[in-house]
């Protein structure tokens, strides 16, 4: 009953599909009962000797009238039911990655990415299966059974049919009682798969840092423990799926040897015909394939409703992040202002912002430097939306940023994340990857401004050239200017750079800044750097450490301050005049 609640929402749209297939299929079990039925009256005339070669002509041409009929009525629910079940199963796997994209960084923190795979591989399909198997099991069992006994009764023998049944009670016990041991493995088998995928994924990322270090036989070893822990409880699954079958093979034949044997008593005395007796043992086969549905119906149910409740589970947890009920617009994002702002990362016991307060007009550039880890990554994800922001802490044109909606936040941002996201397409794709109808002169302005055209002029297919999974034909400074080109195709109101110059050498950091800043006037600017030549020509810099400003002030400031940015400028100018 969980199932059907959990996919309600799928059968009340595919009601009439679902109707036409369990019609057909009730149809089909009604006019299968009728052969038996002719062939025992066949081998009654037989024995009486009345049967003439017209009754048998009329009888066979009968007979392939009916299994042609069946077969169009079996062809069609079978494709309109399973037709049913690979639909549900491509919604599933649509709304669970909706569901994802909507998701905050928080949910990523509790649900592995192995896990995620599982769910929509192994668990959607799961639940197509229920959908569709679990569906013609159910309607063979209940619906086949009914028909087939209560022909039993009414043409053959209530007495023969109720002495031939007695074993089945107990299979219909076993079968439940079976049943949840199943759901209770599987569970445990899905959530090892989630695992081994977590493993398999780490390797193949890290395949370069394993290698590295020589640990291709550890790897090996360990990743051999997590496959034998999934084969172990998949098999330990398969042994409770085994026990379905034989079982039920068992108890129809304790059924078949009742009916034989007490049938030919009734014979004997004349209760029943010879004819009703091999009818009778017809139907008493027609009644496997519903007992086997049963146990089928039982063990695709408990997969299927486990999956079900795991996939519900993910999609019922809801973002961080939501609109406000009634959002307010802003036309221009004129000024950024954060008055006060501390922030603490759910699963953290110590914030990672204490108290951050500073204005940006429009137009404008903020440096945020600091040690590694002293907080300025997570104040560039506070524009970004990406964690609840304390109320009215954060203001974009004096507005609190949590009164703004989503979507149009995000069409003011363009951002440079430290680890750049590249998809395994052409470099022009990955450009063009927020702006898909760039044009050609668009998307070469792009190249320009990051700096990167002579490295695609040098490559063999130019923006056609193919970058690999994530990037891997490139090296970390092409990457980051990647991005960057990427970042600047949206010509975006604010530009986020998070230490988006790392990997770039200081006379290339020094021609894309000039390019940022001649072809971005007007508009703001927001860099995080740990190299302070990157943020020298700010309007006003930032100064972080255990997320707490320690210094502010524009570069000339911050030099006759002599704190930590001036030690560390003159560090940093020391090394680039040894380096040259």
């Amino acid at each position: 009953m969980s199932f059907i609640i959990k996919l309600r929402w799928f059968f009340k749209d595919r009601w009439r599909f679902y109707l036409l297939a369990i019609g057909l299929m009730v149809g089909v079990n009604l006019l299968s009962t009728i052969p038996p039925k002719m062939i025992g009256n066949t081998i009654d005339h037989i024995r009486s000797g009345n049967l003439t070669s017209q009754d048998l002509n009329q009888t066979v041409w009968l007979l392939i009238g009916l299994a042609l009929l069946l077969y169009i009525m079996t062809y069609v629910w079978i494709t309109t039911l399973f037709g049913n079940s690979a639909l549900v199963e491509k919604v599933l796997r649509g709304r669970l990655l909706a569901h994802l994209t909507r998701m905050t960084p928080a949910f990523f923190q509790r649900n592995s990415t192995g896990q995620l795979m599982a769910l929509a591989t192994n668990d959607v399909l799961a639940i197509g299966q229920t959908s569709g198997y679990g569906v013609m099991t159910l309607v063979h069992t209940l619906v086949g059974a009914t028909v087939v006994i209560v022909t039993m009764i009414s043409l053959i023998s209530f007495k023969l049919m109720i002495a031939a049944l007695i074993p089945l009670p107990f299979l219909a016990v076993v079968i439940s009682k079976l049943g949840q041991k199943v759901r209770v493995r599987f569970l445990a088998a899905q959530a090892s798969f989630g695992k081994m995928n977590d493993h398999a994924l780490e390797s193949i990322s890290g395949i370069r840092v394993i290698r590295s270090y020589v640990q291709e036989e550890h790897d090996l070893r360990a990743f051999d423990g997590v496959t034998s822990d999934v084969m172990n409880k998949n098999k330990s699954v398969s042994k409770l799926n085994a026990l379905f079958q034989p079982l039920t093979s068992l108890i129809v034949g304790l059924s078949y040897s009742i009916g034989i044997g007490y049938g030919s008593y009734l014979v004997f005395h004349d209760e029943i015909s010879l004819g009703q007796l091999v009818s009778f043992n017809i139907y008493l086969g027609m009644l496997i394939w519903p007992m086997i549905s049963f146990g089928e119906f039982i063990n695709v149910l408990q997969r299927g409703s486990a999956s079900a409740d795991r996939l519900d589970t993910a999609l019922t947890q809801a973002a961080d992040i939501v609109d406000d009920a009634a959002p307010v617009h802003v036309n221009v994002p004129d000024r950024i202002e954060m008055r006060d702002l501390s922030f603490t990362y759910p699963t953290a016991k110590h914030p990672s912002l204490a108290h951050v307060s500073f204005e940006l007009e429009r137009g404008q550039t903020l440096g945020i430097v600091g040690r590694t880890g002293s907080g300025k990554s997570t104040l560039l994800k506070q524009l970004l939306r990406q964690y609840p922001v304390e109320p009215g802490k954060l203001l974009i044109a004096d507005v609190p940023i949590e009164r703004i909606s989503l979507a149009q936040v995000k069409s003011w941002m363009a951002y440079v994340p430290q680890e750049h996201l590249l998809l395994s397409k052409s470099i022009r794709d990955n450009i063009a990857l927020g702006k898909h109808d760039a044009s050609p002169e668009e998307i070469a302005w792009a190249v320009e401004m990051a700096s990167f055209t002579q490295d695609i002029e040098q490559m063999p297919d130019g923006l056609a050239t193919i970058v690999g999974e994530n990037g891997v034909m490139l090296s970390g400074g092409q990457k980051q200017r990647l991005a960057i080109a990427r970042a600047l195709l949206m010509r975006a109101e604010i530009l986020l750079l998070d230490d988006s110059l790392s990997a770039v050498d200081a006379r290339t950091e020094s021609r894309i800044l000039q390019n940022i800043r001649k072809e971005r006037a007007g508009q703001t600017t927001l860099i995080t750097t740990h190299r302070l030549s990157a943020v020298s020509h700010a309007n006003w810099i930032l100064v972080l450490d255990e997320g707490r400003i320690i210094e502010e002030g524009t570069h000339e400031q911050l030099m006759l301050f002599g704190g930590w940015y001036r030690e560390q400028w003159d560090r940093q100018q020391m090394e680039a005049s040894l380096a040259e």
